[in-house]
């Protein structure tokens, strides 16, 4: 069966769209954020804009509370990685959040589109967007795998179903992303997405991949240190926290095999497994069995609309 298409409207110049607002998360990367808020502030949907400053520098954090975006601005008194976004979304009051974060922002009529979606599919809890990355506005890589989900097509859902995005291109339903708890506290950040995919399609909320949607991502050289051991420690965590303890004793293995051979990010993220093994264990819920199938057609290494 085949996803029915999406209409797209025309941009509307000039009308605000109070349906949706947008979630910005930073640290330290004042010309970044900066960029972002003038993007969003240019927008033709205005959308109330809420930035959760994890901890910058003052002068970071009142360049951005006196913006020209007016910003609501929510000030941690630590950092909170992901979960900053959960912050954000509680003190919205539209239906919909969309996410960018201090190095990405939305093209000009991508939001009014989402929401239209999501008005119109009572059951789709989150979108995923095409991402352009740069000023060349290049692929993603993950694009093409989204588009390729081996996941079959669900009638009252659009775009293609999917257990993978990317956090800064992806709109969601609010009550969908409160009722699902949002980002999880124990991954903080770096593929924090799948677990959060997973726990909406649990609670039978739809997840999709929608091209038709926009985000552009300006990654700063070099990303954040400890990124990539970061990733590996949550993708393990991640199935310790939701999938059969064979997939997890399985993942657990080949990190324990990658840290032997030295590979990089691998001994730190395996340290960082034993240190929250406990508490993953504590918090283990097993998914459903529907979604845990589905979760089965990615679980191959880049499979299709799998994890990002």
């Amino acid at each position: 069966m085949s996803a029915e298409p999406l209409s797209v409207e025309p941009v509307r110049e000039g009308v605000p769209d109070d349906r949706i607002t947008v979630a910005v998360i930073t640290r330290d990367r004042r010309a970044g954020v900066l960029r972002t808020l003038d993007a969003l502030a240019a927008l033709p949907e205005r959308p109330p804009v809420i930035v959760v400053d994890n901890g910058s520098d003052d002068a970071t954090f009142e360049a951005i509370r006196h913006h020209p975006a007016a910003p609501r601005v929510l000030r941690p008194h630590r950092n909170t990685g992901a979960v900053g976004r959960n912050l954000a979304v509680r003190r919205a009051t539209t239906p919909y959040v969309a996410f960018s974060d201090d190095d990405s922002w939305w093209t000009p009529g991508a939001l009014r589109r989402a929401a239209d979606l999501l008005d119109a599919h009572p059951r789709l809890g989150l979108v995923a967007a095409r991402t352009v990355v740069g000023p060349g506005r290049a692929e993603d890589p993950l694009n093409a795998v989204l588009a390729a989900s081996p996941l079959p097509y669900e009638a009252d859902l659009p775009g293609r179903p999917v257990l993978g995005f990317l956090g800064c291109a992806c709109v969601v339903r609010r009550e969908a992303f409160l009722g699902a708890g949002g980002y999880h506290p124990l991954l903080f950040f770096g593929g924090e997405e799948t677990l959060l995919a997973y726990d909406l399609a649990a609670a039978g909320w739809g997840v999709t991949y929608e091209p038709a949607l926009t985000a552009c991502h300006h990654p700063q050289p070099g990303g954040r240190d400890g990124r990539l051991a970061r990733v590996r420690r949550n993708e393990v965590l991640t199935l310790w926290l939701r999938r059969p303890f064979r997939v997890a004793l399985r993942a657990t293995a080949r990190l324990t095999a990658a840290a032997v051979a030295g590979e990089p990010g691998a001994r730190s993220a395996l340290r960082e497994v034993a240190v929250r093994l406990p508490a993953a264990l504590a918090r283990r819920r097993p998914l459903p069995p529907a979604v845990e199938r589905a979760a089965r057609l990615l679980d191959r290494p880049g499979a299709p609309g799998g994890p990002a």
